[in-house]
């Protein structure tokens, strides 16, 4: 049995507001273990950004437990445990695409050279190998998204956390970035939580997929992909694929028997 990850056991989170208190997440509980790659899907407002939040210590839970690698989340982050690639890329203009990914290096202290042979590294992995001169602003939105997963990379962290870094793009682009992320991520083998708004991008991406009901977030359904690790855009048509989704659909129809 592997060791989690990432255990979270019956976490609650309650924010205090003007208009009284707002229960964002409800008796969560799951495991998460090392090259796992997990999808958050559910209706806006359910908590999936929240749970990744609070993963990364940006917020803390008013009840249950959670740890990251076996501490708490606040640990982890000074462990420099995971890498954060938000909804939109995020990059300075006046940096370039090196500059902005070499960025946390700098904060860290790491030498020059070390600086330098990391961006190049990372460049490659996103495949944005000589664009490294370029400025944000010479770069399409999915060059852009892919530059901010290069910087989230940077620092070797095991744990890749992702909050719908897609969403925001057209179609055909973001089919090809999700071509490109689970290459990447066979190449890593890092630990990805990825929330997202998109079935069939859930479903496509992830080992599992986490099913998440209105507010109060609570967790109606985890489900186990059976898909192979290969996964050409095409396995979209299969029968497996679309039963998974059935599936997916159906958890969140089911969630909403939650709602108050």
């Amino acid at each position: 049995m592997k060791t989690p990850v990432i255990k979270a056991d019956h976490l609650d989170l309650v924010f205090e507001t003007n208009d009284g208190p707002v229960h964002a997440l409800s008796d969560v509980s799951l495991e998460v273990v090392r090259g796992d790659f997990v999808s958050f899907i559910g209706p806006s407002g359910c908590g999936k950004t929240t749970f990744l939040r609070c993963v990364a210590a940006l917020e803390h839970p008013t009840g249950g437990s959670l740890t990251v690698n076996g501490m708490t989340p606040d640990n982890a982050r000074q462990e420099r445990a995971y890498g954060y690639v938000f909804q939109a890329a995020g990059l300075y203009p006046w940096r370039t695409i090196a500059g902005n990914i070499r960025l946390p290096l700098e904060i860290m202290g790491f030498a020059r050279a070390e600086q330098a042979k990391r961006v190049e590294k990372v460049l490659e992995l996103v495949d944005l190998a000589g664009f490294g001169k370029k400025y944000p602003w010479q770069l399409s939105g999915g060059m852009q998204q892919r530059a901010s997963i290069a910087r989230a990379l940077a620092f070797d962290a095991d744990i890749l956390l992702m909050d719908e870094p897609f969403g925001a793009l057209d179609e055909i682009v973001r089919d090809h970035l999700n071509e490109q992320l689970l290459e990447l991520w066979a190449r890593t083998k890092k630990t990805c939580l990825f929330v997202t708004h998109s079935i069939p991008e859930a479903v496509y991406l992830s080992t599992r997929i986490v099913v998440m009901s209105p507010r109060p977030g609570r967790i109606a359904d985890v489900i186990e992909s059976p898909l192979p690790k290969e996964r050409p855009l095409d396995i979209r048509d299969t029968p497996e694929f679309l039963e998974v989704a059935h599936r997916v659909r159906e958890g969140l129809r089911a969630g909403h028997a939650y709602e108050e």
